[in-house]
Parts: C-alpha cells; structure tokens; sequence
C-alpha cells in the first residue's frame, strides 16, 4: 500500500475532522454572541498519522480490510470544557443532533469510572456522513470531551506511555495516580465556584459583545454620512468604557442598533 492508497483513504477523515470541528465551534460562537456561557471551551481535531495507523495495525493484529470498522479513532475530536458538569451538558447537545447528522455508535464513560491509570474522560464513537469526490462515505469518529485539567493529566500520560511503549514504571505509575488524583480535586475545587466563575465570565461576554456592536454601529454611522452623530456617540462611547459601566454600555448598543436600522430603512 504506497502513499497514493493513504491519501485517498485518509481524504473523507479529514473532510469529517474539519466539518464537525466547525460545527461544534460554531455552536460555542453562538452561545458568545447571545451573551450565554458555553459549555464548550475548545475544539481540536485530528487524523491519525499513517504510522500510527500501521503501528495500531501490527500491535493488535488488525485485518487490513476490516480497518475502517476495527480502528475506531482514525478521525478525532477532543472538546474541553471548564468544569465536569459541562461534559455531560455537551454529551446532551450531541445527543441533540444524533438524530441529524451522527449517529452514536458507542459511549464509554470514563467520569462515573476512570481507568486504573487514573485517566478520565468521556468518549463518544459516532458514525458521521462525508460528501467527498469518491461519493458517499460513512465513517467514525471518536469524540473525547474532558475538562482541561483531565486533558493536561492526559498529554503527560500520552507522552509516558508512548516512550516507555506502554510498560511505564511503577513508581510513575504511582506518581502519575497520585497526579491524576490532584487533577480530580482541581475540577472538584472549580465546580464549588462553578457558578459564581459562569456570572463573571457572562458579564465579560456581554462587556465584549456589547462594546464590539457599538464601535461597528459607530462606524455605520460615518458610513451613513453622519459624521456628527457618530462623533457625539464616540465620546459617550470612550466616558462610559473609562467608567466600566456595563449597564449603560448595552443600553448605548441598544440605543445605537435602533438608530443605524431606523436609518438604513430611510435611505
């Protein structure tokens, strides 16, 4: 099987990796510009490397004409979340769009039950529909959903795990536990403040949002040919940013919206 044959075959993971990385980031900016906090803290994606495939294929003695269905990870999302409580919030909006354009293959729940290394996360394998040249394919997808403390856990024990070939010495073992333990009183930790961490960061959210919408109604205004106007509302704009007066910041982006509409209907 030379390089030509992997290209091909590795084309419609890619084509899925990037599309629903883009629909789950897309979800996280909706949730921003309504000004809601969002569950989803970041999104990766990947495809296996053709050696690691080979590698998985020569460990576990995989039939090579039963890859696609044997070898569950070839194409990979990982979505970080703040706090535990919001993987399970995004294992829900997967739930949601099963019925669309996933369907959900198999779970394995490593939060009720982590591994005896320590490791915890939630992975979902799903079987995705990707549109390419070839034609029609469906494909799975493993999607892990961690907070970014487990994820942090996990890059280390990856990189153990891959020097010493899985056999890691007791005394990491030991200490990569007692890691993984530290990592679970974190979350614990950041989940007791969950909600009063969630009131800041919307107040922020709304602040960004709001302050963005007024300099680019401003600059409608100039574009209207309302130099005046939108001068005054500059200054306004700089009193009340100095002030850190957020109320009155969204009530000048409301006021501001409703004037740059009421214009733009007349002209």
């Amino acid at each position: 099987m030379g390089t030509k044959y992997w290209q091909e075959f590795l084309i419609p993971y890619d084509q899925a990796v990037d599309e629903i990385v883009l629909k789950f980031n897309s979800l996280k900016d909706q949730y921003e510009k309504l000004g809601e906090y969002s569950p989803i803290e970041s999104v990766y994606g990947r495809v296996k490397s053709v050696s690691s495939i080979l590698e998985k294929i020569h460990n576990y003695g995989v039939d090579i004409e039963a890859l696609e269905d044997t070898i569950q990870d070839i194409a990979g999302i990982r979505i970080m979340c703040q706090f535990e409580e919001d993987i399970y919030e995004v294992v829900e909006l997967i739930k949601e769009r099963a019925h669309r354009d996933m369907e959900i293959v198999r779970v394995k729940d490593y939060l009720s039950e982590a591994k005896a290394s320590g490791y915890k996360s939630y992975h979902l394998i799903i079987r995705y529909p990707v549109f390419c040249v070839s034609g029609f394919k469906s494909i799975l997808v493993e999607i892990q959903i961690r907070t970014l403390a487990m994820n942090f856990w996990s890059i280390i024990e990856h990189s153990l795990n891959y020097k010493y070939k899985e056999n890691i010495p007791e005394v990491v073992k030991k200490r990569l536990i007692n890691a993984a333990n530290a990592v679970n009183e974190v979350d614990r930790e950041m989940s007791s403040i969950r909600e009063e961490i969630q009131n800041a960061q919307r107040v922020f959210g709304l602040k960004s949002s709001s302050v963005t919408s007024i300099i680019d109604n401003i600059g409608n205004l100039y574009k209207l040919n309302q130099g005046e106007k939108a001068s005054r509302y500059e200054k306004i704009f700089d009193e009340l940013f100095a002030q850190e007066d957020i109320i009155q910041l969204i009530l000048l982006r409301k006021e501001l919206e409703t004037e740059v509409n009421k214009l733009e209907a007349e002209a």
